[in-house]
């Protein structure tokens, strides 16, 4: 803890002649080495506490004033060492300001009784009338979000977390607002029960109200011109910018927010980006994107999504090109659990959203598009499976991942195929087989619920399906006999069905495990549930291993692999592979006859695939 000690005479003569002013000079301490001298015109209130004052502060580039304290008033605050602040135009009031901060044309900056600093409010996401199901506060990940969704009708669960945020919140909550050190505030007007992390610059925001910031020295936060935030937490390494108005929100990890987007009551994970249009209610996981003014997300749960604008969810038309914007990676989610097409791209044609949201069982027929022509909607299975755009978001998604490895606190599985998303395809290709035995051969269509699917999508479907599982099985099979073994798990544990909770990929069973441990108290604080999803995924191998084992054992009815499968399986997951790539060079050779992809672009993606053959072993 910092020395203080009381002015001398001298001193409080030299600020005083500095035009400086005090209520009670005793109540105003000093570190041992301070010194009066840059002082102006400051008015001390309460309890001042001061650091010393001797480097000079770069207010911009190139342009350095001396540190010291000029047109301020000042009641209960405490302010760190070699800090500049001018010019605040009403008072800071019970602050804690940490070393090398500059604070300069701000209007009030303060901490009044009971602040929250944005912790401890439960929101209502997809749901926007419905009760509260997440609480927001700063150690909140995209996992535990989801998990409070995903149960928030198990009253005993939920009551559960709530307290263990609770006992949280209050061991951590500060008396008063805190700023951290190397903190830039300028041209701002209301910063009130706002916690500033670190290595955080404020320039020309509007208000900021019960917030909490948490900047660092490796993934520092940026707050601009006109923004209002309120009853909101802001993580490491975002920037929200433009006029952006957001309340009863949660930001996490390296998220962008920008041009007049505006929110309520909404979660933006990972890597996110938010411009011009609009979030109420949403669950927007990681890598979720809107550029549109057109664009409202509401009372959905997106990730790896890209809204577009009014009826068009993915601007899928460029796919070769860096306009492209990505697919439905991990798909759409409606309140009532139903599924967009998961994973899906949508686009090319409008789509009617009634008959959208009608089943849940849309989810088992991943990787297709949904298209409409007039009222009738058609579903080709598994044809974004050998597309340019799913080629290039497999390449994509990991490189744009814009965290710094210090704050990372939500979880990110990229695999595009996964005992997630292939336990869905394997159901996939039940209902294609279902409907082609029910009806035969000799159709040109099969309805599907209230959709219909051409016998030669069905066709191609199923092919493409197949050619998935065996790029599947080769790849995990290769990975485990690096990493040492291939033969039966040793555990069942990631056998069944899996889940996807915003970014972690886990057996059902083990999500299962963790209510239970909750609930009989085996777990008693959040930091064990964030510690036991970093748990599950470190163990995401063994549990993809337990999984695969029994889908290779089914696929090849066999009742154990030997080393003449191995040989064969990886001959199958190589012809797989080729076919794969084939199929993509073809939907790449009809995107460059249609004239809109340059040459250049062209010949660079087919050198990409040339060099497929070289991961096949």
């Amino acid at each position: 803890m910092e020395a203080y000690r009381q002015l001398t005479p001298l001193e409080i003569d030299i600020l005083e002649n500095n035009v400086c002013w005090a209520e009670d000079w005793q109540r105003v301490m000093v570190a041992e080495t301070f010194k009066p001298y840059n002082f102006h015109r400051v008015m001390f209130y309460g309890d001042i506490r001061l650091g010393s004052f001797d480097k000079q502060v770069e207010v911009t580039k190139g342009f350095f004033k001396h540190s010291g304290i000029n047109d301020a008033t000042l009641r209960n605050v405490t302010v760190g060492n070699d800090c500049l602040i001018e010019k605040v135009g009403n008072y800071i009031n019970n602050y804690t300001i940490g070393n090398d901060c500059f604070i300069s044309n701000i209007s009030t900056l303060e901490t009044t009784d009971d602040a929250t600093f944005g912790e401890g409010s439960t929101i209502s996401v997809l749901n926007e009338m419905g009760d509260g199901n997440v609480t927001i506060f700063r150690n909140l990940n995209s996992q535990l979000a989801a998990f409070m969704v995903k149960h928030a009708q198990d009253k005993a669960l939920r009551q559960q977390l709530t307290q263990m945020i609770e006992d949280e919140l209050r061991v951590q909550r500060p008396e008063r607002g805190l700023i951290g050190n190397n903190v830039k505030i300028i041209n701002t007007k209301d910063i009130t029960n706002t916690i500033i992390k670190g290595d955080c610059e404020i320039n020309g925001a509007a208000r900021l109200l019960e917030c909490t910031i948490m900047s660092s020295r490796d993934a520092s936060v940026y707050i601009g011109t006109g923004v209002i935030c309120e009853d909101s937490i802001i993580c490491d390494g975002c920037s929200i910018n433009n006029s952006v108005k957001m309340q009863d929100c949660f930001v996490g990890e390296a998220c962008q927010i920008t041009n007049g987007f505006t929110a309520e009551a909404s979660l933006f994970f990972a890597n996110s980006f938010m411009a011009n249009g609009e979030a109420c209610a949403a669950f927007c996981g990681p890598f979720s994107a809107s550029h549109h003014k057109s664009s409202l997300l509401i009372g959905g749960q997106f990730s790896f999504y890209n809204a577009g604008s009014n009826t068009n969810f993915s601007n899928h038309a460029y796919k070769m090109g860096p306009l492209h914007y990505g697919t439905l990676e991990r798909g759409t989610k409606t309140a009532s659990g139903a599924y967009i097409l998961m994973p899906a791209t949508i686009g090319a044609f409008s789509v009617c959203f009634g008959k959208l949201m009608n089943h849940p069982d849309m989810r088992k027929l991943p990787f297709s598009y949904l298209m409409a022509y007039g009222e009738t909607m058609y579903i080709v299975p598994g044809r974004n499976i050998t597309t340019v755009g799913l080629y290039r978001d497999i390449k994509k998604w990991p490189k744009r991942d814009k965290r710094s490895k210090q704050s990372r606190k939500s979880i990110i599985n990229f695999d595009w195929l996964s005992p997630f998303t292939v336990g869905e395809i394997v159901e996939g290709i039940k209902i294609l087989k279902a409907l082609r035995e029910a009806s035969g051969d000799n159709v040109t269509t099969y309805n599907y619920h209230e959709y219909v699917i051409n016998a030669t999508s069905l066709r191609k479907g199923l092919k493409y399906y197949d050619i998935a599982l065996r790029i599947y099985m080769g790849a995990v099979l290769k990975r485990a006999q690096k990493e040492g073994f291939f033969e039966r798990p040793a555990s069942k544990v990631g056998e069944g069905r899996w889940n996807d909770l915003s970014g972690l990929l886990l057996p059902e069973s083990e999500e299962l495990r963790l209510i239970d441990d909750i609930k009989n108290g085996n777990i008693d604080n959040i930091q064990q549930i964030l510690d036991r999803f970093v748990e599950i995924n470190d163990r995401y191998s063994d549990y993809r291993w337990a999984w695969s084992y029994q889908l290779i054992l089914d696929y090849y009815r066999i009742s154990e692999i030997t080393p003449a499968d191995v040989e064969r399986i990886h001959e199958d997951y190589v012809k797989a592979r080729r076919a794969w790539i084939a199929e993509i060079r073809k939907d790449a050779e009809k995107e460059y006859a249609m004239g809109d992809v340059e040459q250049e672009v062209y010949d660079d993606f087919l050198s990409k695939l040339d060099h497929e053959i070289d991961y096949e072993n």
